[in-house]
Order: C-alpha cells, then sequence, then structure tokens
C-alpha cells in the first residue's frame, strides 16, 4: 500500500497534528497513520489533545494569503561543515511558503541532528535507506518524486561523484537517481578538492545532465590557513535560486510599453436625472487592462461608468461623457498602444436641460442630438503623437465583418477587434466574447484586409489573447519621444 502525501493542509490542523505528535514522541507521519487507524476502528481522539493559551498572550499563526502557490522541495544534507547553513535554508525556504522534506546522510549527522532540523522543518527528517517505518512501501521512490524540486546543500565532492556516476548506496544517492524532478545542487568543499580534475568532470556531466548548480563561492574555509572556492552558498542565494526554479519569472513582453485603454460606457446626460448610454459593462477593457499589466505595461485605463472594481497596478481615470473621455486619452498620450474598447455614445443632447424635464400636454420636449467627437478617428488621424499601435471595437448587430472593414478603413486604426453584440449573444454585460481581429497583411495602410476569427472564449481569454497579439507586433516598435 502506498502511503498518502496531503498538502495545503489548514495551519490549525497544522499546528493540531505538530502537538499532537510532539505529546506522543512520534512523527507527524505516524501520527497521522494512527489518527487514521483510530478512526477506522471507531475510537476517533476529540481535537483538543492541549489548552491552547490565552488568546492575548499566543504568537499568532500566519495565515495563507494565497498570493503565491504551494510548493514542496525534498533537501538532501550532505556531510560537511557547511552543513549547519542548511538549518538556515529551510528556514528560507519555508518563508517563501515552499514546504520542505529533509534527507540527512550518515556523515550530515556528525554537524546537525535530525532533531534540530525536524523542529525546523516540521517534518520527519529520513536517514536510512533501510528504516523499516518509510521503506516498507519504497519511501526513498516518495522522497524522490512527491516534490517540486531536490536540493543538495551541501553538495560533498562524494555525493556528486555518485550523482555523476549513477551509485545508489545510501538514501541521498538512491532518491537522486530515483527521482524526475529538477535538481539543484549547492556544492560545498575544499578549493583543492573543487579543482581535482575528478571533481571537475563531475561536474561537468552533471550539467550535462541537465542538474543546475549554484555557487560555490569564493572565501575563506573552515580550515585554518584555507581559502579559495569552494564555499556552499548563503541561504538565502540558494533559497532564491529554488524559488526561481520553482515559480519561475512570468513573461513580460510589454515591459517598458506604455498603453492607453478605454473601456465601458459613456453617459451623455439630458437633464440632471436621465441620460443616452451604450449597454456596455466594462468587463472586455478592464480584462485587456489587467492582462496588459500583467504583461509588464505601465497602463492608463479611462473607463466610463461601471460597476467594476480598478484592476492592480493599473492607473484609471474615471469619467462620465464621451468628451470627458477623449479629454483623459489626450492627456494621457503619448503611448505606445492605444485599445479602444469603450462604448461611447455616437450623439448627446445639443442643450442638455437645467433640470428634470416633466411630461406636459404639449408632448415629449424636443430633443436636438449632435454628434460626440470621434475619440478613435481622433486619435488614429493625429500627425503628432499617434501611438504605433491603435486597435479600435466594433461592436455590431448585423453584418459584422462587412462593418468592421469598413470602420477600419474609415477611422484609419490599425486594427479592428470586431464582436456581435447581438441581444442574443449575451455578450454586452456577458462574460464570455467571440471575436474577429480585423488587420491589414503587413500592416500595410493600403494593404489587404485579412480576418482572423477566434473561438468562444471568457472575456479574460480574450484579452490575453489580444495581448500576445500586441506584443508580438510592437517588438521593435516604440512611440516618438515627447516633445
Amino acid at each position: 500500500m502506498a502511503s498518502l502525501t496531503i498538502r495545503k493542509l489548514d495551519e490549525n490542523v497544522k499546528t493540531f497534528l505538530r502537538l499532537r505528535s510532539a505529546r506522543n514522541r512520534r512523527s507527524v507521519e505516524e501520527e497521522v497513520r494512527v489518527i487514521l487507524g483510530e478512526l477506522i476502528e471507531g475510537r476517533e481522539e476529540p481535537l483538543t489533545p492541549f489548552t491552547a493559551p490565552p488568546a492575548a498572550s499566543a504568537t499568532p499563526i500566519p495565515q495563507r494569503t494565497g498570493a503565491l502557490p504551494e510548493a514542496g522541495v525534498t533537501l538532501i544534507i550532505g556531510g560537511g561543515i557547511a552543513a549547519y547553513k542548511s538549518l538556515d535554508l529551510i528556514r528560507r525556504l519555508k518563508e517563501r511558503r515552499i514546504e520542505v522534506r529533509c534527507v540527512l546522510t550518515k556523515a550530515a549527522q556528525q554537524f546537525v541532528t535530525p532533531l534540530a532540523v525536524s523542529a525546523l522543518s516540521h517534518e520527519r527528517v529520513y536517514t536510512d535507506l533501510f528504516d523499516p517505518q518509510s521503506e516498507f512501501d519504497a519511501g526513498h521512490i516518495r522522497l524522490a518524486r512527491e516534490c517540486d524540486l531536490i536540493v543538495v546543500a551541501p553538495a560533498t565532492a562524494d555525493l556528486m561523484a555518485k550523482m555523476a556516476n549513477g551509485h545508489a548506496d545510501d538514501l541521498a544517492s538512491a532518491i537522486l537517481l530515483a527521482t524526475n524532478r529538477k535538481v539543484l545542487l549547492a556544492p560545498a568543499m575544499n578549493p583543492l578538492m573543487w579543482n581535482n580534475a575528478a571533481t571537475r568532470r563531475n561536474v561537468a556531466q552533471l550539467k550535462r545532465d541537465g542538474v543546475v548548480l549554484i555557487g560555490p563561492n569564493s572565501g575563506e574555509m573552515a580550515e585554518a590557513g584555507e581559502a579559495g572556492i569552494g564555499r556552499m552558498s548563503e541561504a538565502i542565494e540558494i533559497a532564491t535560486a529554488a524559488e526561481r526554479l520553482l515559480r519561475p519569472p512570468v513573461p513580460r513582453p510589454l515591459a517598458g510599453k506604455r498603453v492607453l485603454i478605454t473601456a465601458g460606457p459613456t453617459h451623455e446626460p439630458i437633464d440632471p436625472v436621465r441620460y443616452i448610454a451604450n449597454r456596455s459593462s466594462g468587463k472586455q477593457g478592464f480584462a485587456i487592462a489587467a492582462a496588459a499589466q500583467a504583461a509588464g505595461a505601465e497602463v492608463i485605463l479611462v473607463s466610463g461608468p461601471v460597476d467594476l472594481g480598478d484592476p492592480r497596478g493599473v492607473t484609471v481615470k474615471h469619467v462620465e461623457s464621451a468628451r470627458q473621455m477623449l479629454e483623459q486619452v489626450q492627456a494621457a498620450l503619448p503611448a505606445d498602444i492605444a485599445i479602444f474598447a469603450a462604448a461611447v455614445a455616437d450623439w448627446r443632447v445639443a442643450n442638455e436641460g437645467e433640470q428634470k424635464l416633466k411630461k406636459s400636454s404639449a408632448g415629449m420636449p424636443p430633443l436636438q442630438l449632435v454628434e460626440n467627437p470621434d475619440i478613435l478617428a481622433t486619435i488614429s488621424k493625429l500627425t503628432d503623437k499617434r501611438p504605433p499601435l491603435v486597435i479600435g471595437f466594433a461592436a455590431e448587430t448585423e453584418h459584422l465583418i462587412d462593418n468592421a472593414k469598413s470602420k477600419l478603413a474609415r477611422k484609419g486604426c490599425d486594427w479592428i477587434v470586431a464582436n456581435d453584440v447581438s441581444p442574443a449573444t449575451g455578450v454586452m454585460g456577458g462574460d464570455r466574447n467571440t471575436v474577429h481581429l480585423i488587420s491589414r497583411k503587413n500592416d500595410e495602410k493600403d494593404g489587404e484586409i485579412a480576418v482572423d476569427s477566434w473561438p468562444a472564449m471568457t472575456k479574460e481569454q480574450v484579452a490575453i489573447e489580444l495581448v500576445a497579439h500586441v506584443a508580438k507586433s510592437v517588438t521593435g516598435k516604440s512611440r516618438e519621444p515627447a516633445s
């Protein structure tokens, strides 16, 4: 029967397990087995094995925020004086929300004790390949596979030689031979040992095998009068390298770019209580702003009235009318990319009523409409400060592609994102969208118009896809310096 690994436990449950196992002088793993046995036999123990200290004097348990994903590391501690640094490394890894299970070689136990390592990791420590309590179900295989990364610190010359030549005569080397996970080594040894031809051959082989090394650093050795390259990297350096392998940096293809986005409807007042507007929720524009920010861009979002929270890391300018939106758009220039996703009202009342218009026997009061400024066309046709890439949206209820192509030519923008907003589609106010990207082939002004039709997606997925297309297009392009 295989062992179970339980992750993402609530902190209160973890605390209960640690305290109960300490009281009973068992490892946490052994305690879980006892609890499961008691449950099966119907003799479950109440979850009150200890008396909690008064709340005022209790040390608060850090609560997980979900800001970073859980990750698990098997830490192999080799036998060298640098093994004392592994204790700090455990703490550094746990600070980064990385769970740590530790393996000590026989030599490592001459420098650090299993008790100290267990106290810091809050996990059982493994030392013996032939441990009957863990090896009844091939525990070394679990330690090799039930993790996201294996870290060896310190990695001694002997342990690296075993790795390079495929030896597996103890628990540590068996784990390293049986793993299919990435391995990070932090070498630590005397400078002459590091520079020995055999060690150099082993290092070269390990690198060819895909093993990642950090260090060793240069400095004084534990031996009197010895200095050179061979010091193990500091714990914070190793923890940072491990986190980089576990959580690779998110690509930021729009880093250094300034993106201007409009979203939502505009409200054009008729009188103090009535207005003309479009049925736009702003969800698509806000999703584009969030995706552009995640891609590393500096984002300015000019939004009409919406019931949405501002995207994190985005500068948001809230407006009401089309004229206010145009004013904020012009103030935000220059920009590298401008994406006009707002559903701007085409008309406004020529003479806004100062008081609420009343019904009367004379009938409906006359409302003279005038055309609002065309924000997309205005920015597209600028001779100064025009963004290198201007993208408009076409929300149509019929002849979608034909109308979008016509709009591309008429407005002078570079791309049009066309979508069908007929009531049956549920796009207006909904969470999904089906769009078509209309552009000129090879970005030529009079080039043939291309239509790229995308499948139905969530508005967040549409935003990510659009930003990916933008990032690919603007590589090597940038705005002119502000005058």
